[in-house]
C-alpha cells in the first residue's frame, strides 16, 4: 500500500481516530498506530502518525528512526518529508533538516508547515533572504482569502508597492486581521522602516499575544532599531515556550554580541552550528564574535571553516583581511582571482573579493593593482546606497547657523549632570579604537562600542516634526526646555546602561559620527568628556576608502566624498571650538604615536582621571572590540600606519582637491 492509497472501512476509522488524537494526547494516538500497524505492517499512514506523536512526545531520535525509513519508501509524500524535516530539527540535525524541509516545498509548495518551519532552519543558519521568502510562501500557502492571496503572491515575487496597497485595503475593511498586520509589517521592514514595522506588529500582539511568529519579528524589528532591552524581553518570552528554536536562539545570540556579551554568543553560535555543521553564515557570524573576543587564532579557523562550505562566499574572504594582521598565501590569492573570473558571481560577494585583494596585493607591496581593487570594491559599494554629501554640507551650515555661543549660553545648566560618557569622535579609522583601549584600560573607565543611541535620539527628535527631516534638525533644538534636555540626558544613560559590565564610574562611546551631534550631546550631558580623535587627512580618509564598513559611513565610498566629509567635519569641529572654548579635548594621532605617554596623561588630564601606568600597556587589556582595528590595538603602537598612505599618493589627486585647505595646514585649521 502506498501514501496516495485510499483507507476503507475500519482503516479509515482506527488512522482517523489516532490522527486525531496527536494534539490531545500523542501517546494514545502512539498506542493507536501501533495497533494498526499490528495488523498492517508498515502501513504509511500509521507509521507517519506513529512518528509524529514521538516528536510531540519529546523524543525526537525515535520519531526520525520512524520517519526516514518511511520517506524513503514514499519518495514522492511531500508530507512524509515534511515530518521528517521537523523530526530531524528537533532532534539536533539542522542540515538534514533543510535537506527534507526543501524537498517536501518542492513535491508540495502549498504545503505551509514546512515553509514554516524552512524559514525558521534558514534564519537559525543567516539565510535572512531566503528565511524572508520562506515566510512569504507560508504566508501564501497559508491564506485562502483571495486578497490576501494576491497581496502575498506579491509578497513572494518582491512586488512590494501593490503588496503594500493591497494590504492597506484589506485592513481598511478589516483592522483586526494579524496575519494581514504581520504581513504588511513585513513590507515595512523589507522597505527598513522599521518604526513603522514596529507599530504594526505591536498592534498584531495586542490582539494575538500568542502569535510567536510575529514576536518573532517584532523582537528583530526592535533590535534593528537598537531597542535592545525591549528586544531581549521578546525574545526572553519566546525562549521560555520553545528554548531550542533556532530562530529566536540566533536572534539572541546577535543580541548578546551587541551588548558585549560575546562569550555568551559564541555558546550560542556553537550550538547552532552543532546542528548545521555545513552552514557557511553560521561560521562567518562564529568568526565574527570570536574576532570580537580576541580569540584570533580561533576566529580565523572559523572563517577558513566558511570559505571551504562556501568558496563564492566574499564576506569570508574580507573577514580575512580585516583582521588586518592576517597575511594571505599565494593559493588564496588564485582563490579570489578565480571567483572574481565568475559572471554569475553575486555583486556583494565580488565587491567583498575586491576589497580582500586590494588588502592582499597591498600586503604583497602591489599597490597599483591593489588602488583598483579598492577602487573597484568601493564603485560596486556605492551603487546600493543612496547618499548625499550636499545633504551633510548643508546640515554642517544649519549647525553653524543654531547652535552659537549665544545659543549654549542661554542654555547653561540645560541637561542631566551625570559625567559618565565619555564620547570619543571624529572619522572612522582615526585612531578612536586605540583611544577607547588606552582609556578602558584604566581603572575608572569602561570600554562599550559604538553606540547608535546619540544618532538614535537625533533622528526621533527630527521625526517629531511635521517638515521634512534633514531641515529640521538642528533647528528643532532650539524648542528643548530645560526638562526635555534632562529627559534626553537620562534617556541616553538608561538605554546605554544595558552595554556595562562593571563598576567603573565613566563608561566610553566611541561612535565617531556623534561629532554631528556635539550640539545635542551639550544640551542634555553638559558634564561628559568629548574626545575628537584626528588623523592626518590623507591617512585616515584613505583609510576609510579601503575599509569596507558593515553598515553606515556611505561617505568613504568615493574619494570625493570621502574628502569632502572630512573638510566638513574639521569645519564644524571648529565651529565647536569657538562657541564652546576648551570643551572638546583633541588628540592627533601621530604625535600620540611620537609622544605616547605625553600624549595620555594629557588625555588622562582632561577627563579628570589620575594617571595609571597600565594605561601605556593598553595592549595587554583583554576586552570585547568590535571595531575593524580589533586586533591593532591589542598590539604596541608602531609608526608603521602613519605614512602607509604615501604608497598610493599617485592615485590621490581627487581626495586632495576634495580636501582642498584642510589638508595644506594639518594639523592646524584654516579659516572657514
Amino acid at each position: 500500500m502506498t501514501a496516495s492509497a485510499e483507507p476503507s472501512g475500519s482503516l479509515e476509522v482506527a488512522l482517523g481516530h489516532a490522527s486525531r488524537l496527536l494534539t490531545s494526547a500523542p501517546s494514545l494516538a502512539a498506542e493507536q498506530a501501533n495497533e494498526i500497524l499490528k495488523a498492517i505492517p508498515h502501513q504509511p499512514m500509521a507509521t507517519l502518525i506513529l512518528g509524529i506523536a514521538c516528536r510531540l512526545a519529546a523524543d525526537p531520535a525515535g520519531a526520525v528512526a520512524i520517519l526516514e525509513p518511511l520517506a524513503h519508501s514514499q519518495p514522492k509524500w511531500a508530507v512524509a518529508h515534511c515530518e521528517l524535516g521537523l523530526a530531524l530539527g528537533a532532534a539536533g540535525r539542522g542540515d538534514e533538516a533543510l535537506v527534507a524541509l526543501r524537498r517536501a516545498v518542492q513535491l508540495k509548495p502549498d504545503l505551509s508547515e514546512a515553509w514554516l518551519a524552512l524559514a525558521d532552519h534558514l534564519t537559525a543558519t543567516g539565510d535572512t533572504t531566503g528565511a524572508d521568502a520562506a515566510y512569504a510562501r507560508h504566508i501564501k500557502a497559508s491564506t485562502r482569502d483571495p486578497r490576501m492571496l494576491a497581496a502575498a503572491t506579491a509578497l513572494c515575487e518582491n512586488r512590494i508597492p501593490q503588496a503594500e496597497s493591497m494590504l492597506r485595503a484589506h485592513l481598511k475593511q478589516r483592522p483586526t486581521d494579524v496575519t494581514a498586520l504581520r504581513m504588511l509589517a513585513e513590507v515595512a521592514a523589507r522597505l527598513q522602516r522599521f518604526a513603522d514595522a514596529e507599530v504594526l506588529l505591536a498592534r498584531c500582539l495586542e490582539l494575538a499575544p500568542g502569535f510567536d511568529a510575529a514576536r518573532h519579528n517584532y523582537g528583530t524589528v526592535l533590535f534593528r532599531q537598537n531597542k535592545i532591552t525591549e528586544a531581549q524581553f521578546e525574545v526572553d518570552r519566546l525562549l521560555a515556550k520553545s528554548a531550542h528554536n533556532h530562530g529566536y536562539r540566533n536572534l539572541q545570540a546577535a543580541i548578546l554580541g551587541h551588548i558585549g556579551q560575546v562569550e555568551q554568543s559564541i555558546e550560542l553560535f556553537e550550538g547552532i552550528l552543532a546542528e548545521y555543521p555545513r552552514q557557511p553564515r553560521v561560521w562567518l557570524n562564529l568568526g565574527h564574535a570570536l574576532k570580537a573576543a580576541g580569540r584570533q587564532q580561533a576566529g580565523i579557523d572559523a572563517y577558513r571553516q566558511c570559505i571551504a562550505l562556501a568558496p563564492h562566499l566574499g564576506e569570508a574572504y574580507w573577514s580575512l583581511a580585516n583582521m588586518k594582521t592576517t597575511r594571505f598565501e599565494a593559493a588564496d590569492l588564485e582563490a579570489m582571482r578565480a571567483q572574481l573570473e565568475r559572471t554569475d558571481l553575486a555583486i556583494e560577494d565580488r565587491f567583498h573579493f575586491d576589497f580582500a585583494m586590494g588588502k592582499a596585493l597591498e600586503d604583497a607591496a602591489a599597490y597599483a593593482e591593489s588602488f583598483e581593487h579598492y577602487a573597484r570594491g568601493n564603485e560596486l559599494r556605492a551603487t546600493g546606497i543612496q547618499y548625499s554629501a550636499e545633504q551633510v554640507s548643508a546640515r554642517l551650515r544649519r549647525s553653524k547657523s543654531v547652535l552659537t555661543r549665544e545659543f549654549f549660553a542661554e542654555r547653561a545648566g540645560f541637561g542631566a549632570l551625570d559625567a559618565d560618557p565619555i564620547f570619543i569622535v571624529g572619522l572612522p579609522r582615526a585612531g578612536s579604537t586605540l583611544l577607547e583601549q588606552i582609556l578602558a584600560s584604566h581603572s575608572a573607565v569602561e570600554g562599550t562600542m559604538e553606540l547608535p543611541d546619540v544618532i538614535s535620539l537625533a533622528r526621533t527628535l527630527a521625526a517629531q516634526s511635521t517638515e521634512a527631516e534633514e531641515s529640521k534638525y538642528p533647528a528643532m533644538l532650539t524648542q528643548l526646555s530645560a526638562a526635555e534636555a534632562r529627559a534626553l540626558g537620562e534617556q541616553y544613560l538608561s538605554k546605554t546602561r544595558i552595554q556595562r559590565r562593571t563598576s567603573a564610574p565613566f563608561f566610553i562611546d566611541k561612535m565617531p559620527n556623534n561629532f554631528a551631534h556635539l550640539g545635542l550631546i551639550q544640551l542634555m550631558l553638559p558634564n561628559a568628556k568629548i574626545i575628537d580623535a584626528r588623523r592626518h587627512p590623507l591617512g585616515c580618509c584613505f583609510s576609510a576608502f579601503k575599509q569596507h564598513f558593515a553598515r553606515g559611513q556611505h561617505f568613504s565610498y568615493s574619494l570625493e566624498d570621502v574628502g569632502r566629509y572630512y573638510r566638513d567635519y574639521v569645519e564644524l569641529m571648529a565651529h565647536y571650538d569657538a562657541v564652546l572654548p576648551g570643551r572638546v579635548h583633541r588628540v592627533i594621532y601621530e604625535q600620540l604615536v611620537d609622544d605616547t605617554e605625553a600624549e595620555i596623561r594629557r588625555l588622562l588630564q582632561y577627563c579628570g582621571l589620575p594617571f595609571e601606568e597600565q594605561c601605556l600597556r593598553f595592549y595587554e587589556k583583554e576586552r570585547t572590540v568590535r571595531t575593524a582595528s580589533s586586533e591593532q590595538v591589542r598590539q604596541p603602537i608602531f609608526r608603521g600606519a602613519v605614512d602607509h598612505w604615501r604608497h598610493y599618493e599617485p592615485w590621490l589627486d581627487p581626495l586632495k582637491s576634495a580636501l582642498g585647505p584642510v589638508l595644506d595646514v594639518y594639523p592646524w585649521v584654516p579659516e572657514f
